[in-house]
Parts: structure tokens; C-alpha cells; sequence
């Protein structure tokens, strides 16, 4: 690992921490684990088994991107790829979308010049566009809900995440100057592009990534690439009703008389609840840290605290079950794939 990455790496590091640090101080972990062990274990079973099924359903649509550049991608291979890039990422964030690239690339089939059909650069443009679609329906399901239930949650997009924004909104010329350097950066690379080996080669590869990139554009039934997203969001919705079904079938006998008080408060959350702590937890992976640690406790359990009063301890259940729940089925699904293509390679 170069300097700047472990130094980027280190950052991340820290600021996982330190989120871990602020949301569990002051936790009664004798309460904490008592109220751990009193909910309703066969739901988080159950979200662990629907987070295999929203694994399986992004293999296919990422195959689906991957067919228009090599017809002879399996599912398996995606399905494999994808589930060893989720134990990657638990450690090293984003590093996870790199080697699944390398993953497909590696074992593409090779086309009449000799070359691989899915070379790293196409794979990559596949996976660009495919977490562009995840923004895409972050955006849509986040105007849907805040316009259709906005006396329920607008004071919590308003003054919780936009009042963020807003505060620096003052930073407008960030984003002026990168898409005016990269402007810049492409007239120059394709006018020194047959004069500069560097130059070329660089052409080549961004080449190489639109080519990817716009692959879903030319595939055969978009309307099954379709489907495959919603399917995708539709098992995340679920794997967080299952979570709050898990809290809310706790043993209260379990817990303390106060305890026992505030747990009531989650006892009317509904699947219109579980969407919004659905896109709590996907707006929480912005922040590049390893395995969404710390990021996805602190975002969820004071969004809980936020809009429904829940007491951030209380919160943190959730967030502790959900997050960790999905944390073993990535640990146990990437490694059965690692071992998977490994012993296939020896075969």
C-alpha cells in the first residue's frame, strides 16, 4: 500500500473510531447486552438470510451490465465476485469495487485478439454504473418519502441533513473547479492522445471505462435490469422491517421498569418506518469508512432519536442488530466464495 493510500486509510480509520467512540459512550453495556439478548433473534436470522437474496439479486443485474462486453460471465462468478468485494470493504473501504473488477477481469474470456473481453477498465465502468443506479434510487426513494410524509420526516431531512449541506453551501466553487479540471483534462488528453504515449494510454483506459459504463445502455431486457434493482431495494427494505420486528418482539421482562418504557416507543414503527432507516443507513455510507463502522450506528440511531424520540441507547440496538447482522452474512458469504473460486482454480 503507497503512502497516500495508508495515510487515506488511517483517516478513515480514525474517523470510524471516533464515530464508534461518540455514539457508544456513557452505554450501560450490562443494559446493552440484556437488550440485545431480548429481541427476537429468528427476524435478524431472517435479515441475514434476505441480505444473501439482495446479494444474489446485484450479482444478476451487475451481470447483466458485464454480458454486452463478455457473453460468457456466469452468475456464479458475479455472485462470487461480489460477495468477496463485501468482506474487502468491511476492512478497506471502496478497495472492495477494485477487486471484484480484478475478479471478473482475471477470469474473462479471452476474444480473437487475444486479449480479455472484460478487460479492468470495462469491469470498472460496470461497477460506476452500478452505484450510480444505488444513488439514483437513494434519490428517488428519499424525494418519495420526504414529499408523500413530510409532517413525518421533514424536520429530520431539514434541519438534521440539509442544515448540513446548507451550512456549506459557501464551498459552491469545489465542485466549479473539479468538473472545469477535468474538462480541461480531457480537451488536453485528446489533442496530445496521438502525440503522448502517457497521454494514449490514459485515453485508452477512460475509453475503456465508458465503454463499461454504458454497457446497461445496450443490453437485451432492460426491464429485467430493472426488476433486479428493485428487487435489490425491495430485500433491504425487508432485512430492515426484520430488524425492527426483532426489536419489537423483545422480552421486556428482560429489562429494567425505565427500559421497559422507552422500548414501547418502537412498538408502532411500521414498514413506512423501515424505509426511512433503510435510507438512513444507505445515506450513512457516504462516509468513507471501513465497513460503514461507526458511520451507520451513529446515522441510524439518531435518526431513531430524531424523528420517533427513541433514546439513542435504545437506537443503537437496532442499529447494532442491523448492522452486524449484515456484517457476519458478508464475512460468511465472502469467504465461502473465496473458497469456492479458489478450489475451482485448482481444479
Amino acid at each position: 500500500m503507497r503512502l497516500k493510500g495508508l495515510i487515506k486509510y488511517l483517516i478513515s480509520l480514525i474517523v470510524a473510531v471516533l464515530l464508534l467512540y461518540f455514539s457508544f459512550r456513557g452505554i450501560d453495556w450490562k443494559e446493552f447486552a440484556s437488550c440485545l439478548k431480548a429481541c427476537r433473534m429468528e427476524f435478524v436470522l431472517l435479515s441475514m438470510l434476505v441480505g444473501v437474496l439482495s446479494f444474489f439479486f446485484r450479482a444478476l443485474r451487475w451481470r447483466m451490465m458485464l454480458l454486452p462486453i463478455d457473453p460468457g460471465t456466469t452468475v456464479m462468478s458475479s455472485f462470487n465476485a461480489v460477495n468477496v468485494s463485501y468482506i474487502v470493504n468491511l476492512a478497506l473501504p471502496r478497495v472492495g469495487e477494485l477487486v471484484r473488477c480484478g475478479f471478473i477481469a482475471r477470469n474473462s474470456s479471452v476474444g480473437p485478439d487475444g486479449r480479455r473481453k472484460a478487460s479492468f477498465d470495462k469491469v470498472f465502468g460496470t461497477v460506476v454504473a452500478d452505484r450510480m443506479w444505488d444513488m439514483l434510487m437513494v434519490i428517488v426513494l428519499t424525494f418519495l418519502i420526504v414529499t408523500l410524509m413530510w409532517k413525518r420526516y421533514g424536520d429530520y431531512f431539514q434541519n438534521g441533513l440539509m442544515s448540513g449541506v446548507m451550512d456549506h453551501a459557501d464551498l459552491w466553487w469545489v465542485p466549479v473547479i473539479i468538473i472545469a479540471a477535468v474538462a480541461a483534462a480531457v480537451f488536453l488528453l485528446r489533442k496530445y492522445r496521438t502525440r503522448s504515449r502517457f497521454c494514449g494510454k490514459v485515453c485508452d483506459v477512460v475509453s475503456g471505462v465508458w465503454t463499461g459504463f454504458v454497457s446497461h445502455l445496450r443490453m437485451s431486457g432492460f426491464w429485467k435490469f430493472l426488476l433486479c434493482t428493485l428487487a435489490v431495494w425491495c430485500t433491504y427494505w425487508i432485512m430492515s422491517a426484520s430488524i425492527i420486528w426483532a426489536v419489537q418482539g423483545m422480552d421486556l421482562s428482560f429489562l429494567s421498569p425505565e427500559m421497559q418504557a422507552l422500548a414501547g416507543r418502537l412498538s408502532d414503527l411500521d414498514m413506512l418506518d423501515a424505509l426511512f432507516l433503510m435510507i438512513a443507513g444507505a445515506l450513512s455510507s457516504v462516509i468513507p469508512v471501513p465497513g460503514g463502522f461507526g458511520a451507520f450506528h451513529f446515522v441510524v440511531a439518531g435518526a431513531l432519536s430524531a424523528v420517533y424520540g427513541v433514546p439513542f441507547s435504545l437506537g443503537l440496538i437496532f442499529a447494532t442488530l442491523s448492522h452486524e447482522s449484515q456484517a457476519i452474512t458478508q464475512i460468511v458469504c465472502g469467504g465461502v466464495s473465496y473458497c469456492l473460486e479458489t478450489f475451482k482454480k485448482r481444479g
